[in-house]
């Protein structure tokens, strides 16, 4: 072992950057792309990369350090079990946070210390890594982490929840309607009521959402009572809470939020264009067909300092840390309305969070060293 690398000569060893991916979420897939362009971004000179991967049943498994293999080919996501050094081997964090040791053993042998991390970059999307679980687990192990914490990751995983926030902050939402699991089960046919009382309201089309997922997963544009069935189920299918939405005609303009010395700024926004072979900025148009924003968006200067203002007042209002992308449409009447943010956003190389901030003076590289950097300085702990 080097001395750059030796417990003994802590002061020379280079930081310990363990990048945690994949999970249980619908969103395993791009989990692991996000987590292979964030090492590939990582200068190796300044940072020990340690890649962990969670598998869809929720194994902790040491994986290759081997961005290449983990990006989408031939149309297909890649996954933690095809990246894995064992097929059983488990990796464990210690609870005891004067303790950052991780620790790997395979059944039957003796677990393995592999050195303590001094970070983790949680690239997680979805539940049971996006929505403060992980990030739970990460205060009680008394490690660094990039992004934001528990409280701030819940709501912005949870869209009843985000809308409510913004709310309560004066921010402009769309019209929503939530559908609660007890609901659904105890009086279907008060809710189905409660969603054509909605729809005649506000007119179809309307869109039926999970409340807890993203990357657009469980996502369905209805045009008709005959189509609102299949898209229940499709959105319960990832989460036995739902949302149906109406449809707010105009662009979809998107801002990066990052996390400066001196408080949080706002990137230049983008446009997403329409998608002309899909009916709207689904999962497919996003990472497989990958539709191709507008960086910087075509917008006049007023437009710009709002959205950004907009965007900044998101992320304050929900206690963000770290990074944020936030969504909004520029309506037809010329009005901001917020969709959503994202705590943790895509960072594949396609990914707007990057591409806004890569227009803004900010690389790729610098992007990820920033975030890294600015999680080193802050402790764990109430926030």
């Amino acid at each position: 072992m080097s001395s750059e690398t030796s417990p003994q000569s802590p002061r020379l060893r280079k930081p310990r950057v363990a990048v945690v991916f994949g999970g249980r979420s619908s969103e395993h897939g791009i989990s692991v792309v996000t987590a292979g362009a964030v090492m590939r971004a990582m200068d190796r000179n300044t940072y020990d990369v340690l890649p962990i991967g969670i598998t869809r049943d929720g194994r902790w498994a040491l994986t290759v350090d081997d961005p290449e293999r983990m990006a989408i080919a031939d149309r297909a996501v890649p996954d933690v079990d095809q990246l894995a050094e064992s097929p059983e081997g488990t990796v464990a964090l210690s609870v005891d946070p004067s303790n950052r040791e991780v620790v790997y053993q395979e059944p039957g042998s003796v677990p393995k210390a592999l050195g303590d991390v001094d970070v983790v970059f949680p690239v997680l999307h979805g539940p049971y890594g996006e929505d403060g679980t992980l990030q739970g687990l990460l205060e009680l192990s008394g490690i660094p982490y990039v992004g934001s914490g528990v409280l701030a990751s819940a709501v912005g995983q949870d869209k009843e929840y985000m809308k409510r926030v913004f709310i309560s902050f004066g921010l402009p939402v769309g019209p929503y309607l939530v559908v609660r699991p007890r609901e659904w089960e105890r009086d279907e046919p008060g809710a189905r009521q409660r969603i054509a009382d909605f729809a005649g309201e506000h007119g179809w089309p309307l869109f039926i959402k999970p409340a807890r997922a993203g990357s657009s997963m469980g996502i369905t544009k209805v045009d008709s009572f005959a189509g609102l069935d299949e898209a229940i189920a499709e959105a319960r299918r990832h989460d036995p809470k739902f949302l149906v939405e109406s449809l707010l005609r105009g662009r979809e303009i998107e801002c990066g939020v990052l996390e400066f010395e001196d408080g949080p700024r706002a990137s230049l926004p983008a446009e997403i264009p329409p998608v002309q072979s899909h009916d709207f900025y689904d999962f497919e148009a996003k990472y497989i067909d990958s539709a191709d924003g507008i960086v910087p968006a075509p917008l006049d200067g007023e437009q710009t300092a709002e959205i950004q203002r907009l965007a900044v007042a998101a992320f304050e209002a929900a206690g963000c840390e770290g990074l944020v992308r936030a969504d909004f449409f520029l309506t037809e009447d010329g009005r901001f309305v917020i969709n959503e943010i994202n705590t943790m956003p895509g960072f594949t190389p396609i990914s707007m969070y990057p591409r806004m901030w890569e227009a803004s003076g900010v690389s790729y590289p610098e992007l990820v060293d920033r975030l890294v950097r600015a999680a080193l300085d802050r402790s764990t702990g109430l926030r």
